[in-house]
Formats: structure tokens, C-alpha cells, sequence
């Protein structure tokens, strides 16, 4: 294993070679992901129309006003499938092209990482699948009367929907984030405390800009990501690095240097 160090030595070109083939890597992943969940883009569609649909009126429906929206739609869906059933190997490939510049002890946490964010990606939209999206057709529909009815179009439907499932699978990575952060010594407990009330107002900007324009679904959003910085102070606080993790960091860097002196030799 190369120390950080010793990467720092690598040619700026080699790392941009690395990061083409993680990235070629990461696409394959989602192509294979989204040839397979082609042949069941129609159940899946159905499956991500349930929730609008037992909100809408008697004999209300899904529309679509091009002849290629339906097919693009499907299109889309395999690919939204594609993304997630790929997310473990994606996150895989982030996690390799950063940890060279890690320590060898903090490496170790390549498998937590990528099952638990994988595990919180998924979460995130399920919790944006079964419990947001409910409450917000409910809510949006409710202005529907005799003379105003919804129909709204597959196209719309899909673009709210898979932006508000990739908006919550990335929020619910928050937690994780702030371990990684906390166990490497960046943040503290004492530091997300003390900026809570910046946090609070970046939660409400973020969900301005993750969200469609409407406070409802703002709100729906900021809720969760308000309670899930509570959560990470928490994470912070059991799971941050101590003092005495930090002494013995500062001595095993003093030793990897030492170590890459002595491969040098003495200079004449």
C-alpha cells in the first residue's frame, strides 16, 4: 500500500487515466443495470404510478401528448432503475479513486462504506416513495374540484418523481458523510453544534434548489434533512476521532515519511 505521501508523487495525467477508468467503469455498471431493467420498465412504471394513483379522482389517468413520451418515459424509468441497482458499484469506484490519499487504517472502511451508503441511497428514496409522495398527491390534489381535474402527463409525472427520489437518496447519505468526516478529524460534534443555526438555513436553500418550486414539498424535504443533521451531530459525537487517534495518526505519518526518507538515501 502507497502512502499518502508517495501519491502526491503521481503525475497529474495519472490520476485523470484513473478517473477515465473509474468513470468507464461506473457507466458500464449503469448500462448493464439499465438493459436489465428495460425488459420490466412497463412494471416498474406501474409500480412508480401506484402512489398518484390512489390519490387521483374516479376514472382519472396518466396521459401522454407526443407519440414518442411514452416510449421515451419507459426509457427513462430503466435508466432511474439502471442508476440505483449500479449505485453499490458506483460508490465502490469513488471510494477507490479517493482512498489512496487515506491512511491505511482508514481504508479498512471500503466495505462499511459502500454497503451502508448504498443502504441509505436506497432508503432515502424508499422514504421518498412511501411516505412523501403519498402525503404530497394527497396534498396537490386536494385543489382538484367538478371543474378542475387533474390529468397530468407520464412526462411531468416522471421528471417529479425521479427528481425527488435522487434528491432524498442523496440527503440520506448525510449521516455517513459526517461519520467519514468525523473519523478523519475534518469535523466535530462541538463544530455542527455551534454552526447550526448556518444549517439550518442551508437545509431550507437546498431544498429550494432539490425541489420542485412549491413550499409543501420544500418543507417535505427539509423536515427529513433537518432531522438527519441531528442525527450526524450524534454520529459525530460517538464516532468522531480523538485525541489520542490523533497523536497516533501524527506518529504514523511521522513514520511513512521516515520510511520514504530512508528509500531516498542520503544526498551527496
Amino acid at each position: 500500500m502507497s502512502s499518502p505521501v508517495e501519491e502526491e508523487k503521481k503525475p497529474f495525467t495519472e490520476h485523470l487515466e484513473e478517473l477515465r477508468h473509474r468513470l468507464l467503469i461506473c457507466v458500464a455498471a449503469v448500462a448493464v443495470g439499465f438493459v436489465v431493467s428495460y425488459f420490466f420498465s412497463k412494471q416498474l412504471f406501474e409500480i412508480l404510478m401506484k402512489p398518484l394513483i390512489v390519490s387521483l379522482p374516479p376514472k382519472s389517468t396518466l396521459i401522454f401528448t407526443s407519440l414518442p413520451e411514452a416510449f421515451f418515459t419507459y426509457l427513462k424509468v430503466s435508466l432511474l432503475a439502471g442508476i440505483f441497482l449500479a449505485s453499490p458499484v458506483v460508490l465502490y469506484e469513488i471510494w477507490a479513486f479517493v482512498s489512496p490519499g487515506l491512511y491505511k487504517h482508514e481504508r479498512r472502511y471500503v466495505v462499511p462504506f459502500v454497503f451502508f451508503s448504498s443502504i441509505f441511497f436506497v432508503g432515502g428514496a424508499l422514504f421518498g416513495y412511501f411516505v412523501v409522495f403519498p402525503f404530497g398527491f394527497k396534498f396537490f390534489l386536494g385543489f382538484a374540484t367538478e371543474f378542475i381535474r387533474p390529468m397530468p402527463t407520464i412526462k411531468e409525472y416522471f421528471g417529479f418523481c425521479a427528481k425527488l427520489l435522487f434528491a432524498f437518496g442523496v440527503i440520506f447519505e448525510l449521516p455517513l458523510f459526517v461519520f467519514f468526516l468525523a473519523r478523519l478529524g475534518i469535523i466535530n460534534d462541538r463544530m455542527l453544534r455551534r454552526e447550526r443555526k448556518y444549517a439550518i438555513l442551508l437545509v431550507f436553500v437546498v431544498s429550494a434548489v432539490l425541489t420542485p418550486p412549491d413550499v409543501m414539498t420544500q418543507l417535505m424535504m427539509a423536515g427529513p434533512l433537518l432531522a438527519l443533521y441531528e442525527i450526524s451531530i450524534w454520529v459525530a459525537t460517538v464516532f468522531g476521532k480523538r485525541r489520542s487517534e490523533e497523536d497516533d495518526e501524527g506518529a504514523e505519518e511521522e513514520e511513512e515519511n521516515e520510511g520514504d526518507g530512508a528509500e531516498k538515501g542520503p544526498e551527496t
